[in-house]
């Protein structure tokens, strides 16, 4: 015998054997809902990662393993400066500031040279290959102006791929499926972010030397160009016009330029990472923990980038970078105005992971559907020099506003650039096409 009854949003379900033995189910219909929108989803997810082209999944698994490499070794500049080289931090200020403005650079020069030579893989190949020899040599570095030369053509070698190897994503996937290629790129870029460091920190924890582990990176390295070799490069149109390069941008469309400008106001805002480090430092958390904290910033992005750049496809791609934005309006008016409490750090740090998930792929899925195949990497090119260029003035402004006010007023700063270039995206900037 059975009965069920209903009482408000729980159902209990009641069952008698032949032993007269009662059986009370509670089932829980909101729950079932959760369970069945999940387990509906990740099939679909796992169904449209496995649909991407071949590339996509190289340049993915390239990204990961040169990142783990980068973030392996970055963290121990500073060290090997400080420790071995006994440089200070003018020289390593310097180092910095040469080989990100360079390297911006040769994003935009590597990204017209593809559009011009139709030969995007030799020019992925290249920046991998450059960067990959680059960084181990570090370890051979007798002075701080060997790290600037080792630094300078690890930067070489990202200026030559970025936009190249951008515009071979746009070219190997249906306009459908931009966001979701952008986004698992990033996943796999931010999942070798968390990996390098960690790797970093068990090879000195079980005690070798430092210079050793800078050396341990050639082995990334020949993995990466092992991987680059297998890129093909994308089908074309038979034919495609050239179209003259101009500093002006008149061969794009306005809808890109007037972009291009509320990305630029909103990296006005966009300060170096390093002061959130920073102000975390300042509020109380302690010196181990910061990498940590970090960490966790790379490993919400790369849970998250894949399916939230994926949604950016069945919507206005407009929408998802106004809502990180605002989010990163919200969390850099509470970093301000927070109180010294640690705890409260990793919450906001996770959410600020959410922030570059839902932005990092999504703004280069936009660039793709606002200008022609064929001059996707000339666009790129202009992207990411917008990005580069602007990190130097505006982490100068942001720590210059910090020491001649308060904290407070950089973080409210960053606020309300991010806040006006979220307005203006939504109504100022026309939408892609999709094209």
């Amino acid at each position: 015998m059975r009965e069920i009854t209903r009482r408000g949003p729980r159902v209990s379900t009641y069952s008698v054997d032949r032993t007269h033995r009662l059986d009370v189910v509670h089932v829980d219909p909101y729950q079932s809902a959760r369970i069945h929108v999940r387990d509906s989803l990740r099939p679909r997810m796992i169904a449209a990662l496995r649909s991407l082209p071949r590339t996509v999944w190289l340049l993915g698994m390239i990204s990961l393993v040169n990142d783990a490499a980068s973030d392996m070794i970055y963290p121990l500049v500073p060290l090997y400066l400080t420790g071995v080289l006994m440089a200070g931090p003018k020289a390593l200020g310097l180092i910095e500031g040469i080989a990100e403005a360079v390297s911006s650079l040769l994003k935009l020069l590597a990204g017209v040279l593809a559009d011009r030579t139709h030969k995007i893989r030799y020019w992925v190949i290249a920046g991998y290959g450059v960067a990959g020899i680059a960084r181990p040599l570090i370890a051979f570095a007798t002075s701080w102006f060997g790290v600037l030369v080792c630094r300078f053509a690890d930067r070489v070698g990202k200026g030559l791929r970025t936009a190249p190897r951008d515009a071979l994503l746009t070219l190997s996937v249906a306009p459908g499926q931009r966001g979701l290629a952008f986004g698992f790129h990033r996943a796999m870029d931010n999942l070798g972010a968390v990996i390098g460091p960690l790797i970093a920190a068990a090879l000195l924890a079980l005690g070798m030397p430092l210079r050793h582990v800078l050396l341990c990176a050639f082995v990334p390295a020949a993995i990466v160009l092992w991987l680059a070799l297998a890129v093909p490069d994308p089908e074309r149109e038979a034919v495609v016009e050239k179209v003259p390069f101009s500093w002006n941008l008149r061969e794009f469309p306005p809808a890109f330029k007037r972009y291009l400008v509320v990305l630029g106001l909103f990296m006005l805002g966009n300060s170096s990472n390093m002061f959130l480090l920073l102000r975390a430092k300042e509020l109380g958390l302690d010196e181990a923990s910061i990498p940590l904290l970090w960490a966790l910033v790379s490993f919400v992005a790369a849970v998250l980038s894949t399916p939230l750049s994926a949604l950016s496809d069945r919507m206005d791609r407009r929408s998802m970078i106004v809502a990180g934005w605002t989010i990163y309006a919200v969390l850099y008016l509470l970093f301000g105005l927070m109180p010294a409490n640690p705890w409260l750090l990793w919450p906001m740090f996770a959410a600020y992971g959410v922030f570059l998930a839902a932005t990092e792929g999504v703004e280069k899925a936009l660039v793709a559907d606002m200008v022609p195949r064929g001059q996707s990497g000339t666009a790129f090119g202009w992207y990411n020099l917008v990005v580069g260029v602007l990190l130097l003035p505006a982490s100068a402004l942001f720590g210059w506003i910090w020491a001649a006010w308060a904290p407070l007023s950089a973080f409210a700063f960053g606020s309300c650039c991010a806040l006006l270039a979220a307005i203006l995206l939504r109504f100022w900037v026309a939408a892609g096409k999709s094209a």
